[in-house]
């Protein structure tokens, strides 16, 4: 009887320290967790304000487009202009 008194004493000491133990190791993991919550919040925080920068870009993009598009409606074809300066040198310019 006082052998089952001793392992049984003995089983409960290594119980209590692995207690001890994974309640240290709880409290680092709740710490960790924490401080990966903290993390989360800064990211999240920080691509909201990259959404809204890039929905700005894209129409300022659009805008841009829209402009380009409208001078490039108002520009006139040169091509013909062009070829009648390149006949006019041909006929009366001189060849050196």
């Amino acid at each position: 009887m006082k052998l089952w008194k001793w392992i049984l004493g003995l089983l409960a000491i290594i119980g209590g320290a692995a207690a001890v133990t994974s309640n240290k190791k709880k409290k680092e993991h709740d710490k960790k967790v924490d401080a990966n919550k903290k993390q989360i919040k800064t990211v999240k925080a920080k691509a909201k304000k990259v959404e809204t920068q890039k929905a700005e870009t894209k129409k300022a993009i659009s805008q841009q487009k829209k402009k380009v598009s409208n001078t490039k409606k108002k520009i006139k074809d040169t091509t013909s202009a062009k070829q009648t300066v390149k006949n006019f040198e041909q006929k009366y310019r001189k060849k050196s």
